[in-house]
């Protein structure tokens, strides 16, 4: 009974049941995604994907990593980063007219897929990119929560939230403003779950891609451990044929 009652044991509930809810409700959208994404892999394009602040990080998980699908470029903006100063990271997400220009740098298709993660979905940087990205034809996924995106506002001229311009959205079954733990004498709530929510939709969107590369008979390339004895050849085979279309190699 005292074991059930300490907070990492809460948190993990917390975690499995929004996971059970996440795969049973978003079922319909992460196969529409995988789709979208199977399809630029077979025409031998390109995933891009998008987030700001913390939100790299699911741009990072799927690109350069040992069982990751080659073809993935994540938009890794310096200026969004929470590194040298996480306080302007905050600022440069709120920029219009800034994250579409840096997509004009990049190799882009119609063919391609963008995959761009924001929990609430508001800020202009990500709308911009997923209007810029819908210019050039590619289909736009969107990982974030519906609940935050409807009780917010939109800081895009267009009014739009990236919940609203994206062609799939896999919605993500954290609380409103993330924190789900709380303890008597504190205010505040602590500890978020979009991350851990976010990351296995990302790993099962690439995970359904595969399999439906395989099955259209297309074997789809995918980074090696480079700490397995056979990785470094390999990889540097993948890296030399997709250097030209991925900027981050």
């Amino acid at each position: 009974e005292e074991k059930n009652k300490m907070k990492q044991n809460e948190y993990y509930g917390i975690i499995k049941d929004q996971l059970e809810k996440q795969f049973a409700e978003e079922k319909d959208q992460i196969e529409q995604a995988a789709q979208y994404c199977a399809k630029s892999v077979l025409a031998k394009r390109l995933i891009h994907t998008f987030g700001c602040g913390h939100s790299q990080m699911f741009a990072m998980e799927v690109f350069y990593r040992a069982g990751g699908l080659v073809p993935v470029n994540a938009l890794l903006i310096p200026h969004l980063a929470l590194f040298p100063k996480a306080k302007l990271s905050t600022m440069q997400e709120r920029i219009e007219g800034f994250s579409g220009e840096y997509l004009n740098l990049q190799d882009t298709s119609s063919e391609d897929t963008m995959i761009i993660v924001s929990i609430s979905g508001r800020n202009a940087g990500v709308v911009d990119m997923a209007l810029a990205a819908k210019e050039k034809g590619m289909k736009v996924i969107a990982l974030s929560s519906r609940q935050f995106g409807n009780a917010v506002t939109s800081r895009h001229s267009s009014g739009k939230t990236l919940q609203q311009v994206a062609d799939v959205l896999i919605d993500i079954k954290c609380v409103a403003g993330d924190a789900c733990l709380s303890i008597d004498g504190m205010d505040a709530k602590f500890c978020g779950t979009s991350t851990v929510l976010g990351m296995a939709v990302m790993e099962s969107i690439i995970a359904r891609t595969v399999e439906i590369c395989v099955e259209n008979g297309y074997i789809p390339p995918v980074y090696v451990s480079s700490n397995l004895d056979k990785g470094d050849a390999i990889n540097a085979e993948y890296i030399k044929e997709y250097r030209t279309m991925i900027d981050c190699l």
